[in-house]
This record gives C-alpha cells, sequence and structure tokens, in this order.
C-alpha cells in the first residue's frame, strides 16, 4: 500500500528517468555521427581542450542549477569516455 503523495513523486521521478534516457540517447546519436565524421576525416577520436571546457562549462551550470558540480563532472566524464570508446571503434 503507497501513500498518494509518494506515489507522484515517484510519477515525477519516473518521469523525469524517461526524458534523461531519451535526451541521452538522442545525444549519442549525434555523437555517433561525429564519430564517424572523425574516422572519416582522420581526426583523433579524443578532444582533450574539448572535454576540459565541456567539464568547466558543465561544472558552472551544476553551479547555477544548485547541484553538486562533482556529481555533474563525474556524470559527464563517464558520457565522455564512452563516447571515446565509441569514436575508436569506429576508427577501427
Amino acid at each position: 500500500m503507497t501513500d498518494e503523495t509518494l506515489g507522484r513523486y515517484r510519477q515525477s521521478i519516473d518521469n523525469i528517468d524517461m526524458a534523461l534516457v531519451c535526451l541521452l540517447a538522442e545525444r549519442f546519436k549525434v555523437t555517433q555521427a561525429v564519430g564517424r565524421y572523425k574516422a572519416e576525416q582522420g581526426l583523433p577520436p579524443a578532444d582533450p581542450s574539448r572535454e576540459e571546457a565541456q567539464i568547466a562549462r558543465l561544472r558552472r551550470l551544476a553551479e547555477e542549477a544548485d547541484l553538486d558540480p562533482e556529481f555533474s563532472e563525474a556524470f559527464l566524464r563517464f558520457i565522455i569516455d564512452e563516447v571515446i570508446r565509441h569514436h575508436e571503434r569506429l576508427r577501427g
């Protein structure tokens, strides 16, 4: 037996999770296209200066949104590492 208030909170969390998954899927579609382009152009799979700029940007955004910047950096680092793995596979 669940409490109605808790049920509404959980429904909101479920909706947010769905949105996050859809956004991540869209992001990975774009980064896969970037990976193919890099492979075709002979560009390296990783771009450390871009990665650092993105991490700094995300940390600023996290602070503005009252989200732990350490968490946001770890989350973005996980995504970046996965993208680089995909790019390396495309490179062959």
